[in-house]
């Protein structure tokens, strides 16, 4: 999903950001590492080297902004290390707050009770490294939560790019198989033993691997062909 781990934080940062005022009943969430050489993206690294694995993640970035910066919702980018007050993400669009937790699940978990605590309905999370991804997916998203408790937008990797939830469902969160290829369907399975209504999008790409990007002949200026 793209969503990934935060060994420093910095409180007084963080807290300039923490409280806002919703403006709709609707929240996205994006979870993004930090944009630096040789901490993103590092299994592509391995083939096309980390300046490479850098410009293609900044591209994965600007996408994920710009296709969500129109959806009718409360915007926001939750940073892996540090809050930035100014780059990619307009901070007059974007509100910016700083991953929590010590593992994937807790810091996702963590995202949405915060958002459910503010007054939020319904909150979607996603990740930034899928150029698949468009508003559409989001806004279909939302409109299916009318019907479901949860909505999954479904990798090929057997992740998912996109969870969106009505209420919190902790056990989402909790004990899963992160990064492995399973996690959606033990996810899937766990939620219908517990008779949670829910619904899937269809199934996008992520990019993490060269496999993967070689899919995109428009990301090619990024790197040189190894094979």
């Amino acid at each position: 999903m793209g969503l990934f781990s935060s060994k420093e934080t910095n409180e007084d940062n963080d807290a300039v950001f923490d409280f806002h005022f919703p403006t709709s009943k609707k929240a996205v969430i994006i979870f993004t590492r930090n944009p630096e050489l040789g901490k993103c993206k590092t299994r592509l690294a391995r083939s096309v080297g980390n300046e490479s694995a850098l410009d293609i993640y900044k591209h994965l970035l600007k996408h994920t902004a710009n296709t969500t910066k129109s959806i009718n919702a409360d915007k926001f980018v939750f940073y892996s290390e540090k809050i930035k007050k100014e780059d990619l993400w307009n901070d007059s669009i974007f509100r910016k707050k700083l991953q929590k937790g010590k593992d994937l699940g807790i810091r996702m978990e963590n995202a949405f009770i915060a958002l459910f605590e503010s007054g939020y309905q319904k909150v979607i999370i996603v990740g930034s490294d899928l150029l698949d991804l468009k508003t559409d997916h989001i806004n279909d998203a939302f409109d299916r939560l009318n019907n479901h408790d949860v909505v999954f937008g479904p990798a090929k990797d057997g992740g998912y790019y996109l969870l969106g939830l009505s209420k919190l469902q902790a056990c989402i969160f909790r004990n899963k198989p992160w990064s492995e290829a399973n996690l959606l369907e033990v996810t899937l399975e766990e939620l219908g033993q517990k008779n949670i209504s829910l619904t899937l999008l269809e199934t996008l790409n992520d990019i993490d691997t060269f496999e993967d990007l070689k899919t995109y002949p428009q990301l090619k200026k990024f790197y040189n062909t190894y094979d």
